[in-house]
Parts: C-alpha cells; sequence; structure tokens
C-alpha cells in the first residue's frame, strides 16, 4: 500500500465513529430510509412513520441501529436483526438496511460500517451475515462482491405481505 494510501486509511479511521441510536434519533433514522428510498427509486414504499419506529426499535427492540459517524456527524445507517440458522444452529444477522449518503461513499466508510457489523457478529458469536440488494444496483453488488460477498442464486424470496399493523 502507498503512502497516501496508508495516510487516507490512517485518517478515515481516525475520524470514524460509530454509534448505537437511542430514541431520539427516531427522527434522523427516518429520514435515513427516506433517503435510502429516494436513491432506490422506492420512496412512495414508504409507510414507516417515527411512531411506528419508536415502537418497534426501542419498545419491542425488534432491530438495532447503528451510525457511522464522521468528525461526530451521522454520514448514514445500518439497521439490522438476528435470525437463525437452524443447519447451523447458531443466530445470524440480517441487514435491513446500510446507507451511506453520496458525498461520503467511495472513502471506506460502507467497508466500516460492514466491519463493525462483522464484529457485532462476532460478539454475539453469530453463523453468518446475510442481506438483500436490488439486482439493479450494480454499484452495491460490486462493493459487496468486492468484500467476498456471494449472491445466493440456488435461492428465491418470496414474501407474505402482513395487514398493517403498527
Amino acid at each position: 500500500m502507498d503512502a497516501a494510501i496508508s495516510l487516507h486509511f490512517y485518517i478515515m479511521k481516525k475520524e470514524l465513529s460509530f454509534r448505537e441510536a437511542t430514541i431520539e434519533d427516531v427522527p434522523l433514522i427516518l429520514s435515513f430510509i427516506r433517503e435510502l428510498a429516494e436513491y432506490e427509486g422506492l420512496i412512495e414504499e414508504v409507510k414507516a412513520s417515527e411512531d411506528i419506529l419508536r415502537y418497534n426499535l426501542f419498545e419491542r427492540r425488534m432491530a438495532e441501529v447503528i451510525f457511522p459517524s464522521v468528525n461526530g456527524k451521522e454520514i448514514g445507517f445500518a439497521l439490522f436483526f438476528h435470525n437463525f440458522s437452524t443447519f447451523l444452529g447458531k443466530p445470524g444477522i440480517y441487514i435491513e438496511d446500510l446507507y451511506i449518503r453520496k458525498e461520503f461513499r467511495g472513502n471506506g466508510y460502507g467497508k466500516a460500517t460492514i466491519d463493525r457489523i462483522r464484529a457485532i457478529a462476532a460478539e454475539r458469536h453469530c453463523g453468518r451475515i446475510e442481506w438483500w440488494c436490488l439486482d439493479s444496483n450494480t454499484p452495491s453488488i460490486r462493493f459487496y462482491k468486492g468484500l467476498g460477498a456471494e449472491a445466493m442464486t440456488d435461492w428465491t424470496v418470496y414474501r407474505l405481505t402482513m395487514q398493517d399493523r403498527a
């Protein structure tokens, strides 16, 4: 690694930190969800509200959110929760959303966020980390493949949509 790249990663690691979301972060979480939906062209599908997020993230504790921050300013978010592999006999982590604001992409912050989730998974003795990615999201697909992630081509995602209940 040349000196300029080495210095960049040193600076990035020094300024990058992570923090867990608190109930006071609900408006920020919702704003990131909307930014992500805009990026994916799916804004019309966002039904979440602050009340729904507050209830499900902080009262029911159905998922967790971490924020990557640069110099104390949140630059994105990752929302994840546990699943379970009967074949492994271990829990896993499913990443529902990972989003880094456009102006911060390409600096290693997405990889650092995945690395933070990997560390959480290791601390919790998880067997794997999984997520979905839109087939049309080629920048993210390249990013994930660069991490060594593999597409699960032998599996098809099925969904049952439940009636709206907070």
